[in-house]
């Protein structure tokens, strides 16, 4: 059974005569009544009553149809489908990010990109910086929103752009302000209030580059950070900062977050910045995966 034998039988069964068939198929009559014959015993059923003057549809042949009609208008969608995923407007785009990410450049990324893209299916994953680049590398997922290491120990089978650089500001309890305990000057918060508080981080392995920002802030002022606690989810750390267990630098962008007990306050002088950027196997010619790029080149997110 084929298609050919297909538009055979839905021909003849719409016009219930074989000459009429064949003229529209653009053949003739022997070699039509021979498909439908080969059909018939494909199946093991007649499909049509037939007698000199009246040809007519079998019970089974009428039901069938319209089955038939349906397999063939499925057909007729194929070449549409095919020119829809080589574009990269239909199909599936897997992207992993950092929680950071989710308070900057995520949200305005994800919500112009299922505009442009609607059949696209977007699955999103959150992860650290490490189990995505090992997710990627492991030919899992399409990019990933990262905080890059150093872009020279970045494994050469990986492409990368950066998205947003932005300074990080303290998150600090807010009961540590009404209790003086901090003092903020012209609504920043000094070198020296933040070296004397306990500090939450994300652990090393999980985001070498956002770790060794923020403790290079303190060994630059010639002191050492009071770790009291690692996280690796955003929201855990400010969690633990509204619980009053010590401050944290985070994102400007984490202003988003809005929290009680917790206050956003810029840090005094030149604040370290953050940087977060989008990764992506070089040898990944997915046209989702393109379509997201070119999307990134035109919001110019940086």
């Amino acid at each position: 059974m084929n298609a050919r034998q297909l538009k055979h039988f839905l021909t003849v069964a719409e016009t219930l005569h074989f000459g009429r068939a064949a003229e529209l198929l653009g053949m003739t009559q022997p070699p039509l009544s021979q498909s439908i014959m080969s059909l018939e015993q494909e199946l093991g059923a007649p499909l049509f009553l037939r007698s000199r003057r009246h040809v007519e549809l079998t019970p089974f042949g009428a039901q069938w149809a319209p089955h038939v009609a349906s397999a063939l208008a499925d057909l007729d969608t194929l070449p549409d489908i095919a020119a829809r995923l080589i574009e990269g407007r239909a199909g599936s785009l897997s992207l992993s990010f950092v929680s950071t990410a989710d308070y900057s450049v995520l949200p305005v990324l994800v919500h112009r990109f299922r505009q442009l893209y609607p059949d696209v299916n977007l699955s999103l994953t959150e992860a650290t910086s490490d189990k995505q680049t090992a997710a990627l590398s492991d030919g899992v997922g399409h990019a990933g929103i990262i905080i890059p290491p150093n872009r020279e120990r970045l494994p050469r089978e990986f492409s990368y752009r950066r998205l947003i650089r932005e300074p990080l500001v303290a998150a600090v309890p807010e009961s540590w302000i009404s209790e003086k305990r901090l003092n903020p000057v012209d609504g920043q918060l000094r070198a020296e209030d933040v070296i004397a508080s306990p500090l939450i981080v994300f652990p090393r392995d999980a985001a070498p580059l956002f770790h060794d920002l923020v403790t290079e802030y303190y060994a630059s002022r010639g002191a050492t950070a009071d770790v009291v606690q690692h996280a690796i989810q955003m929201q855990t750390i400010i969690s633990l900062v509204s619980a009053g267990m010590g401050i944290a630098l985070v994102p400007q962008s984490l202003r988003h977050l809005a929290r009680t007990g917790v206050r956003y306050i810029d840090l005094a002088g030149a604040a370290p910045e953050l940087e977060t950027g989008l990764i992506w196997r070089r040898d990944d010619n997915s046209s989702t995966l393109g379509n997201l790029l070119e999307l990134v080149e035109e919001m110019e997110l940086d």
